[in-house]
């Protein structure tokens, strides 16, 4: 009898076994153990940004990113469509600022490691990526001198506590800018160049002082963090640390056969580039070609790498220097999502086409071609287990 309650037992530690860590493969456990945050490299300098690591402005950015005065009616913050408790997103399909806008906002988790912002990567910094919503009519609405105005009236002194003096904006119209109306953008022309120039280094100070706040965003740790931990370790996950049959299937997909990893790499989960992969335009807005169209507005952008108002020196602005400028692939990609949190905020994609994680499954599994330009989607052969095993390891970089 003692004999065969021994073979029994080993013969369920051996099962248990098979769905821990132990049995992944070499290979496998290599790829988890490179998902994990705990690989995550410190967090690169921005060269272009002086400011970027100083507490002051990073503290002053914070304001800013709650100042609801940055806009033209005193409605609108970063914050009303990058919400805390939301990590750092809305739940609309189309954010809403002044009016709604073409496309989902993105979260701000790890932002600062990215090279490229916004879905189409028109914009090559955390600072000039701050800036641009504030000029669009939909989101913030104001213009330069606007928000030039605010400040003086508002935030002089912890503006100066960061930058220095303000400039002299006594002979500076109220609201102007190369981007408002047409009676502001004749104001605009009617300053003299000292006088933009003035104003636009206030604009780019606000714009580095919100991203010295956003490189203090971070991810943080989930359960597949702690089980891919305990796997590099070679410990036995226990706890919270533990994942279930099903999200050990789901994670084996991920990086296997459903080609997941390819694109959601890294502890970020994403590659950081663009890729079309067929996802269907919405009816009634304008066609948008993404990464096409954004590069060519990242490199005309003023305040971008190479700019005046950038901190860097030429050769540090390598990603902008050697950017793919003009590619037929460019046309439809958009930028690969970070995977972290992902499951806890639909919709998905960059203008909210898909209300679920199955319906996103199921569109990589189906790969339709794109209307234009050429997705780099192939059909795949997912069981209603296995989509469903997918979706349940998603979950794991949620909690």
């Amino acid at each position: 009898m003692k004999r065969h309650f021994t073979i029994v037992s080993l013969v369920l530690a051996t099962a248990v076994a098979g769905c821990q860590p132990e049995g992944l493969t070499e290979a496998e456990k290599a790829t988890v153990a490179s998902l994990s945050l705990s690989a995550l490299p410190p967090l690169p300098p921005d060269p272009s940004n002086r400011y970027a690591d100083q507490p002051r402005a990073a503290a002053f950015g914070a304001t800013l990113f709650f100042e609801q005065r940055l806009s033209r009616d005193g409605s609108v913050a970063c914050a009303t469509c990058h919400l805390i408790d939301r990590q750092f997103q809305d739940d609309k399909p189309r954010s809403v600022g002044l009016a709604m806008t073409n496309r989902r906002s993105m979260p701000l988790a790890g932002v600062a490691r990215t090279p490229f912002l916004f879905w189409d990567g028109r914009r090559d910094s955390l600072w000039a990526q701050a800036l641009t919503p504030m000029e669009d009519p939909r989101e913030h609405g104001g213009t330069r001198a606007f928000y030039a105005h605010v400040v003086k009236d508002t935030l002089r002194d912890r503006y100066e506590h960061v930058f220095g003096p303000l400039p002299d904006l006594s002979g500076v119209p109220v609201s102007a800018g190369p981007l408002g109306s047409e009676a502001e953008k004749a104001a605009w022309a009617a300053m003299s160049d000292g006088q933009r120039a003035d104003v636009d280094q206030v604009f780019v100070n606000l714009g580095k002082a919100i991203a010295a706040f956003e490189r203090n965003i971070v991810h943080e740790p989930t359960r597949f963090d702690r089980f891919a931990d305990a796997n590099r370790a070679g410990r036995q996950p226990e706890g919270d640390a533990a994942l279930t049959d099903e999200e050990i299937y789901g994670l084996r997909l991920f990086i296997g056969r459903a080609n997941c990893v390819t694109c959601h790499n890294g502890p970020r989960f994403t590659d950081d580039h663009f890729h079309n992969t067929g996802v269907p335009p919405v009816a009634g807005l304008p066609d948008d070609t993404g990464r096409e169209a954004g590069a060519r507005q990242v490199l005309a952008d003023p305040f971008n790498c190479l700019g005046r108002y950038s901190d860097a020196r030429p050769e540090e602005c390598r990603e902008l220097r050697f950017m793919v400028k003009d590619s037929p692939e460019q046309v439809r990609a958009f930028k690969t999502p970070s995977l972290r949190g992902a499951s806890a905020r639909p919709p998905y994609m960059h203008s909210g086409q898909f209300g679920s994680l199955k319906e996103v499954v199921e569109h990589y599994v189906q790969a339709p071609k794109s209307v234009s330009g050429h997705s780099e989607l192939a059909p795949l052969k997912l069981s209603d287990r296995e989509v469903s095993a997918l979706i349940g390891f998603l979950g794991t970089l949620s909690q």
